[in-house]
């Protein structure tokens, strides 16, 4: 897969504009400043082909991105920001909640926590609901470098034992900066849409 070869395809908000592919999809949920744009742009190899901004709450939309027709990224609206209306976070919940529940071509979520910080309330919501609905899961802790390595294993600790996370999950952790987990990532994800094929 030649990763360089990436473009936003579509932002839908609505199951009639996703793209008829066969194509596997893996989704990135994660709160507005968790650096999931950084996350999309370090795993491509990319400046700047997913916007971060200086705005949290920016993504509004399910934004498909084609990986060398061979992969979508479907980076979904972040949550926990407090400056969007409730009525516009319930409608972001219902557009991520249907498209996980109901896209067939979803193989596994990409979900990103702060590594500095314990989960947060969604954090631990999307974690339970992706557990309910059964979808696979990696969870991605963001900002390593920002983390001595020396309270490395607590953090983790306290990360895995506040979202009761489930061994069989793949965990690691992620930094845009030092490019720590770039290849494990591609890992999980290759892993996760070879799977079923």
């Amino acid at each position: 897969m030649n990763t360089n070869n990436a473009e936003i395809v579509i932002s839908a908000v609505s199951p009639a504009q996703y793209p008829e592919t066969e194509m596997p999809e893996i989704a990135l949920a994660g709160r507005s400043n968790v650096g999931k744009s950084s996350f999309i742009n370090t795993l491509l190899g990319r400046k700047n082909l997913a916007r971060t901004s200086s705005k949290p709450g920016k993504t509004q939309t399910l934004n498909f991105y084609n990986i060398d027709d061979t992969l979508h990224f479907v980076d979904v609206p972040g949550y926990g920001y407090a400056k969007v209306s409730k009525v516009e976070r319930a409608k972001w919940g219902k557009m991520i909640e249907e498209y996980m529940t109901t896209r067939a071509n979803l193989r596994a979520v990409v979900s990103l926590v702060d590594f500095r910080h314990d989960p947060s309330t969604e954090d631990v919501q999307m974690y339970e609901f992706l557990k309910y609905y059964d979808i696979p899961v990696i969870i991605v802790a963001t900002k390593s470098d920002k983390v001595p390595r020396g309270r490395w294993n607590r953090h983790e600790s306290s990360i895995k034992k506040k979202l009761n996370f489930d061994k069989s999950d793949t965990f690691l952790l992620f930094s845009s900066v030092t490019k720590e987990g770039r290849d494990e990532a591609w890992q999980a994800i290759e892993a996760a849409i070879s799977v079923g094929e």
